[in-house]
């Protein structure tokens, strides 16, 4: 029997949206560091069977933010500073790439972009939110990301910067998140002047400035998920 040639709106695979949403309640502190990670719990919690959640969890251990512990139940990674300065090390490089790739595509539209997203990510500062604040500052930086059309580059971001948004949600209340405002508007600058040497090592920088109290992780209460 041939292949229907019906075309299927694409969507993203159960195992997909299963990895999206731990990671996320990982991130935001809703699964708390060192908490015991049940793959029947969590399947009753996001309504899915026990395979999507086995996969997702899998993947997560690869990304550094869980940990199977031998004998006992798969856990949340801390936040600690090796884990941190390891993926610190690996995305700031590929950022920096993705800048050096994209600065001769960029259009100013790509500059409003980033513009816009340092508007909203200066906004979620003064109020003290967190979560908007890390949501504008991951749409900032996928400016470049997305205009570099590297997807090797793509899929190491993707991979280990979950470890850093979870010490950036504690960077974003500090003195040194606000700093990152002024980093942004310099990089635009520099993007717009087409000064690649000078945009590269900013973005490398602007990530490699990252720094995190493992003591002082984001933590929600169980009663918090949804």
């Amino acid at each position: 029997m041939p292949v229907p040639s019906t075309v299927t709106p694409p969507r993203a695979l159960l195992r997909d949206e299963v990895y999206e949403r731990l990671r996320d309640a990982i991130v935001d502190g809703t699964l708390a560091p060192e908490e015991q990670l049940r793959d029947t719990e969590l399947a009753t919690w996001l309504g899915v069977s026990r395979t999507p959640v086995r996969e997702a969890l899998l993947e997560l251990a690869r990304t550094g933010l869980v940990r199977a512990l031998p004998g006992r139940s798969t856990v949340v990674a801390p936040v600690d500073d090796a884990s941190v300065r390891d993926a610190q090390s690996v995305v700031a490089a590929m950022h920096r790439l993705a800048v050096e790739g994209a600065i001769r595509a960029m259009t100013e539209a790509d500059l409003e972009r980033m513009q816009d997203a340092n508007a909203r990510f200066d906004a979620a500062q003064q109020s003290g939110d967190a979560d908007a604040a890390l949501s504008a500052d991951q749409d900032f930086h996928a400016v470049a990301v997305d205009r570099c059309g590297n997807e090797a580059v793509r899929a190491v971001i993707a991979q280990y910067e979950p470890v850093l948004h979870r010490a950036e949600r504690l960077r974003f209340g500090s003195p040194e998140g606000r700093d990152s405002v002024h980093r942004h508007a310099r990089l635009i600058e520099l993007l717009r002047a087409r000064d690649a040497d000078g945009a590269a090592e900013l973005a490398e920088q602007t990530w490699r400035s990252l720094a995190v109290s493992p003591a002082s992780a984001p933590t929600r209460r169980p009663e918090d998920r949804t």
